[in-house]
């Protein structure tokens, strides 16, 4: 598989040439920050929950504004701390 050929208007390429050391830090800060680290690879998981359980998590994530999966995780995590 090739990868596509970038191409970058000459107005681009000029005002990356014009930027001061720590507009090019910052913006790497940024990008680090926007696209995060290096995704660790998952695994697909299956167990039984009784539903009720499951009812009442996915009722008190939502209401937190966390994905249910997400939370799932979060309190993988904080355990084996």
């Amino acid at each position: 598989m090739s990868k596509g050929l970038q191409k970058f208007s000459d107005e681009y390429l000029a005002n990356c040439k014009a930027m001061s050391s720590e507009s090019i830090v910052r913006f790497l800060d940024d990008f680090r920050r926007l696209h995060g680290e290096r995704r660790v690879a998952s695994k697909l998981i299956s167990m039984k929950v009784p539903e009720d359980l499951l009812g009442a998590f996915k009722l008190k994530a939502r209401a937190m504004g966390t994905p249910y999966q997400t939370q799932i995780k979060r309190l993988m995590r904080e355990w084996l701390m």
